[in-house]
């Protein structure tokens, strides 16, 4: 009788689609991924009602220090050093856009002037929408 030898099967994992599983990850958390343009931390007043709002709107935040910082939307937000700066960013914003919403995100804290000067500022750089953020307070019925 004939001895038939017998080879062991090679363990062996395939490889050739890793790529494309790693590459369709990377597209998923790049696309799922939020983006925010400011995070400077603010404590908001409160309203009943809270506005939406629009993706990619420009952010002045407006600091307790009396700090303010702009966003045009698409990237982080920057100190801005004087109220005709405000006026100058804003401006070349609505240059490009005449409806571009405008956001102010102000601490709850700062004094109402602080708040209604950002608005005159961006009045003169002729802003057409803007949206005062606050947080929703709870009615109690």
């Amino acid at each position: 009788m004939k001895k038939v030898k017998i080879r062991p099967i090679e363990a062996n994992i395939p490889t050739a689609s890793m790529a494309d599983i790693a590459f369709l990850l990377i597209i998923f958390f790049m696309v799922t991924t939020v983006f925010t343009v400011d995070r400077t931390n603010v404590n908001l007043p409160l309203s009943v009602k809270r506005e939406e709002v629009p993706k990619g709107a420009a952010v002045v935040t407006v600091t307790i220090d009396q700090m303010m910082k702009f966003s045009g939307g698409r990237e982080e937000s920057f100190v801005v050093s004087s109220a005709e700066d405000l006026i100058s960013l804003a401006a070349a914003e609505v240059a490009k856009n005449s409806l571009h919403p405008f956001v102010i995100k102000a601490d709850g804290e700062v004094p109402f002037r602080a708040v209604d000067e950002v608005m005159d500022r961006l009045k003169q750089a002729q802003v057409r929408v803007l949206i005062l953020l606050t947080n929703q307070k709870t009615v109690e019925s």
